[in-house]
C-alpha cells in the first residue's frame, strides 16, 4: 500500500531554517504531483506548497512565498520542503500528501489528496 513518512521537524528559533522530507513507497513516485500541508492548533489544514510530478511547476501559499521551497528527488522517491526565515506563525504539524490519481494536476485543496503522512511537528519559538 501507499505510505508517506515525514521527517525533519523540530524546534527552531525565529529566523531559523528546517528541511522536511517525505519518503513515499508503494507507488511510482514520479507519476504523481505532491503537496505539503500544515495544521495549527484549532485551525484547518491548509496547503503550503505543491510540486508537479516532474518538478517543473510549483505552487506556494502566499504566507510562505519567498521563504519556503518545495522540491523532489524521483530517484529517492522523496519530496522536500526547505523552510527558511521561519516565523512563530509557521508553528504547526506539517503533512505531506499525494492524490489518488495521476490525473490530478497541481491539486491545492485537501480533498484532492488521498494519501497522507502521519505529520511532523514544527515549532518556531525563541
Amino acid at each position: 500500500q501507499v505510505q508517506l513518512v515525514e521527517s525533519g521537524g523540530g524546534l527552531v528559533q525565529p529566523g531559523g531554517s528546517l528541511r522536511l522530507s517525505c519518503a513515499v513507497s508503494g507507488r511510482t513516485f514520479s507519476n504523481y504531483d505532491m503537496g505539503w500541508f500544515r495544521q495549527a492548533p484549532g485551525k484547518e489544514r491548509d496547503v503550503v506548497a505543491v510540486i508537479s510530478r516532474r518538478g517543473s511547476s510549483t505552487y506556494y501559499a502566499d504566507s510562505v512565498k519567498g521563504r519556503f521551497t518545495i522540491s523532489s528527488d524521483n530517484a529517492k522517491n522523496t519530496v522536500y520542503l526547505q523552510m527558511n526565515s521561519l516565523k512563530p506563525e509557521d508553528t504547526a504539524i506539517y503533512f505531506c500528501a499525494a492524490p489518488f490519481s495521476f490525473a490530478v494536476v497541481l491539486p491545492k485543496r485537501s480533498d484532492e489528496f488521498h494519501y497522507w503522512g502521519q505529520g511532523t511537528q514544527v515549532t518556531v519559538s525563541p
